[in-house]
């Protein structure tokens, strides 16, 4: 039985892309992973994350990513939310893949777990069960491995907008050298870079305060 697993990094943060990714796994080959020591993203550290990604994609038989960026974000958040957005390109994963997985593993953005599931099955293009489920990433080592391969690919771009740009922290609102970032240049340019996603309220409340400043 051929099992996939989905996952994302950089959801919440209010710059850089976010990168969806997806593994495909023979079910009697699922214990390589979890002998690699496979876990969600969030409970590996930075250097182990980096020593599992190549090994994951060695052991899966198929993996494929997508990375989302602020500006298409915007844009997309114009007419449809972040979770339907998520779902689409979820489903854009499945539809890509050449060996088409028996069982579908996400890691649900929905508050009803089982919502984001029907999300998906409106954009794939064949028949297949999808288990949507809030702590996937955690309870399947499929989706765990996808999360890895998501969250070093999200490092990579941030990485590269850091040796352009200087220190941007890791993009979410609740990181001071992120936000730091932010009023600087947005004090030095009067504009936001392509890689900030304007769409977020952080974003708004930063651009909001500044009028108010150039008010008074």
């Amino acid at each position: 039985m051929l099992i996939a697993g989905i996952d994302e990094a950089g959801r919440g943060p209010c710059m850089g892309p976010l990168v969806m990714a997806i593994t495909l796994i023979d079910k009697k080959d699922e214990q390589k992973l979890i002998e690699l020591g496979v876990k969600d993203s969030k409970m590996l550290s930075v250097k182990e994350r980096e020593r599992q990604e190549p090994q994951i994609k060695k052991i899966v038989k198929e993996y494929k990513s997508v990375h989302i960026g602020a500006e298409q974000i915007d844009e997309l958040m114009k007419r449809k939310s972040l979770n339907e957005i998520e779902a689409m390109h979820a489903a854009d994963l499945l539809n890509a893949l050449s060996t088409k997985p028996d069982v579908v593993y996400v890691d649900s953005p929905d508050t009803v777990a089982i919502e984001f599931a029907k999300r998906i099955e409106k954009y794939i293009s064949f028949k297949t069960k999808i288990v949507s489920e809030h702590k996937a990433d955690v309870n399947y080592p499929i989706v765990s491995a996808a999360s890895v391969i998501a969250k070093v690919e999200r490092d990579g771009e941030i990485k590269k907008i850091s040796a352009q740009f200087g220190q941007i922290g890791s993009g979410y609102p609740a990181d001071e050298i992120t936000i730091k970032f932010l009023k600087n240049y947005l004090l030095q340019n009067n504009d936001l870079p392509k890689f900030v996603r304007k769409s977020w309220q952080t974003i708004s409340d930063l651009q909001e305060e500044k009028f108010q400043k150039k008010l008074f």
